[in-house]
């Protein structure tokens, strides 16, 4: 097993590096969703945050998804 990362070719450094921003990408959304349901089951306060937080978790899904478009060269 390759332990080293600059081991790794490069085309599979940009594999699993996208990877890790879209996995990164769907835990920050979903951890919103989470706090946006607690807010509404009464578990935190209400401030608005219910919307806010949904919107968190949109942009961050829709521009995670961006974000993997390939561009440029490697």
């Amino acid at each position: 097993m390759l332990s080293d990362w600059n081991l790794l070719s490069e085309e599979l450094q940009l594999v699993l590096s996208r990877e890790a921003l879209r996995r990164a990408a769907e835990i920050i959304a979903g951890q919103a969703e989470v706090l946006a349901r607690e807010i509404e089951c009464g578990g935190l306060n209400d401030r608005g945050g219910p919307d806010a937080l949904r919107l968190l978790a949109a942009v961050v899904r829709v521009t995670g998804q961006d974000a993997l478009e390939p561009a440029g060269h490697a």
